[in-house]
């Protein structure tokens, strides 16, 4: 690109020429006496001459020439009225809380887990008893544990309590017979009392996956093929999964069978009453949901159950809960529909106008996704983010219609459909949606959030086969930490364009507040949670106004660990790698303080958790 000046430097016998082309015919001429200064054509070539006497004078013209041209040469533009030059690129937004009072409370259990019956098919019911993978479950608790999922309606419970003895001697404890295994695992833990965990050895956590491995093909082709096979769940196998629960201190709600049908096509009871009568001389403190997504029911089996039907059915199941003594006000949740499209919602249009009352929340899923997205980038879509909150509107809009207040939950939420995506749904990629769930949710006033799955099943899961952490474990745990249930609103202005209250700039930067959680005993009442959500793909400065003004600010910025960016899966913690130290103990989440006053920078495409020590807020503090 040819430059704008091609200066050129003559020197006319005792005087010196500064010759600026601006355009070929006209040039101005600088004379070290300055009366001399004119405007005259003059031709290319110069019969100047360079007497060497005359150098240093040359070179003193030209560093103040050069000087005047660097400041006047290059464009800038006007500044706008009203705003100091600089101060756009030093502040980008400015933030506020309204501390006064909250606009949403949440349950104690708001993020909550999810296992898929798939467990029992696969094997890994059997680990559940492992001392790590009770401890990473223990790290997210208080919650709920929703055992069910796709295969929820093809459960059959039988009351057996498979007593543990060997099928034959086995010659080797861990390579000749891997069921003999199982079983001696099940001896031990019958001897111990109170919470029953396990060392299992690595050989046999080997021969586990391998068993898994090949089971997954038979499950992703039923899943794909929409045809499943009966699986079935026996007294010792539901000993397992309250074990599990109980253990880590999750509530557990367990799905019953609601394609187990008369040939009237009403609901058949006999196997729920047999494992209501079995749970409840167990003394399992547990809560019920029947059935998954039955929307979605004709295309499974062949066979439609109405909104009327349904709504008879769970009217059944709360008339059989009151029956058993022991779960006369067992809760119950329903009619877990799935994505509200037009089957879904009008199926809990009719459910909600019969039996409305009957559950004590109302429960739906949502995908985000489905296995064709290739691509990390995909997860940052805002178009995608968004998707959720016009899904909350549909089905809020129903409720309120029909059972005002009555609350909401998310269930089976994950962020990809038919198990997830391999590498992408697994990374640090997935925790955008994540996270961005678990704000938006919040803020439209969903009371929980039941993440599929906890474990095993898929891609979308938190914790691995080797029961290492994932990052949306990781996420999930700093928000446990962190996060309370009282949901804050956030004053937003970005100063590109006219400050509108709760809004943020380009929906690319998504910014949430709650109060501090009060089980973490770092923070006194009265503090505040900020979790930001950076989608750009450049840094981004937040400046904190009002009444987060000169606040200490405590940062818990998430990053990708390693190589592999957004596909990264592993996840550190202000520039430390999060990793376990063993089966019991997890590592510091160490926080960097930010001096009062200073700006919050947000790297591109990241997430961090921040609080506003001291900032004694009156809707934190009661």
């Amino acid at each position: 690109m040819r430059p704008r000046y091609r200066p050129a430097i003559e020197l006319l016998g005792s005087r010196v020429c500064l010759v600026v082309y601006f355009f070929p015919p006209l040039v101005f001429i600088a004379h070290t006496d300055p009366s001399a200064l004119q405007i005259k054509k003059m031709p290319k070539s110069s019969p100047c001459v360079f007497p060497w006497s005359s150098l240093w004078l040359a070179s003193l013209i030209i560093l103040m020439v050069q000087s005047a041209l660097s400041s006047s040469s290059t464009y800038q533009r006007p500044a706008v009225a009203g705003k100091r030059h600089g101060f756009l690129e030093r502040t980008l937004v400015l933030l506020d809380v309204n501390t006064r009072s909250s606009i949403r409370v949440l349950s104690e259990n708001f993020l909550s887990l999810q296992l898929d019956p798939s467990i029992i098919r696969d094997g890994w019911l059997d680990f559940l008893s492992s001392k790590r993978l009770v401890t990473l479950a223990r790290g997210l608790s208080p919650a709920f544990l929703r055992f069910g999922g796709k295969r929820t309606d093809f459960l059959q419970f039988n009351n057996q309590k498979n007593l543990a003895k060997f099928r034959g001697p086995g010659p080797d404890y861990y390579l000749k017979n891997y069921e003999d295994d199982i079983v001696r695992s099940d001896i031990a833990l019958d001897k111990q009392k109170g919470c029953k965990l396990a060392n299992h050895p690595d050989i046999m956590l080997e021969l586990q996956r391998e068993k898994a491995a090949t089971t997954q093909l038979v499950l992703l082709k039923e899943q794909l093929s929409n045809i499943y096979s009966n699986i079935t769940i026996t007294a010792r196998s539901l000993d397992k999964l309250y074990n599990f629960a109980d253990c880590a201190g999750l509530h557990l709600i367990l799905g019953l069978n609601a394609l187990h049908r008369n040939p009237d096509n009403s609901w058949n009871t006999s196997s729920t009453l047999s494992l209501l009568k079995y749970s409840a001389g167990k003394k399992y403190n547990i809560s019920w949901e029947l059935g998954n997504e039955p929307n979605a029911y004709r295309s499974m089996v062949g066979r439609a159950v109405n909104s009327t039907q349904l709504a008879q059915d769970y009217t059944k199941l709360r008339t059989l809960l009151q029956s058993v003594r022991f779960y006369h006000r067992a809760h119950l949740f329903g009619p877990n529909a799935g994505r509200p499209r037009k089957n879904a919602i009008l199926l809990l249009d009719g459910f909600m106008k019969n039996a409305g009352s009957a559950v004590d929340a109302v429960t739906w899923q949502h995908y985000y996704m489905d296995g064709r997205i290739n691509k990390a980038e995909d997860f940052l879509k805002t178009r995608l983010l968004d998707t959720l909150a016009e899904q909350i509107s549909k089905v809020t809009k129903v409720v309120n219609t029909h059972t005002p207040g009555k609350k909401v939950w998310l269930g089976g939420l994950g962020p990809a459909w038919a198990s997830g995506i391999s590498n992408l749904s697994d990374t640090y990629a997935a925790g955008f949606l994540w996270v961005n769930t678990l704000g938006m949710a919040a803020l439209h006033g969903i009371d929980v959030v039941l993440r599929h799955s906890f474990f095993d099943y898929g891609y979308t899961h938190l914790v691995d086969q080797h029961f290492n952490p994932l990052p949306d474990y990781w996420f999930s745990l700093v928000f446990k930490r962190l996060v309370g249930p009282k949901v804050l609103a956030v004053r937003v202005a970005g100063l590109q364009r006219k400050p509108k209250p709760g809004r943020v700039i380009r929906d690319k930067l998504r910014i949430y507040a709650h109060c501090t959680s009060y089980h973490n005993h770092n923070y006194v009442r009265g503090s505040i949670t900020i979790y930001i959500i950076n989608l750009h793909r450049s840094r981004k400065k937040i400046k904190l106004a009002g009444t987060l003004r000169n606040k200490t600010v405590h940062q818990y910025l998430l990053q990708p660990h390693g190589t592999d960016g957004l596909r990264a899966r592993h996840v550190q913690l202000n520039g430390e790698k999060l990793v376990m130290m063993n089966n019991e103990t997890f590592p510091e989440l160490k926080p960097k303080t930010l001096r009062a006053g200073r700006t919050i920078a947000m790297p591109p495409m990241t997430i961090g958790f921040y609080v506003i020590k001291n900032i004694n807020a009156y809707a934190c503090r009661r």
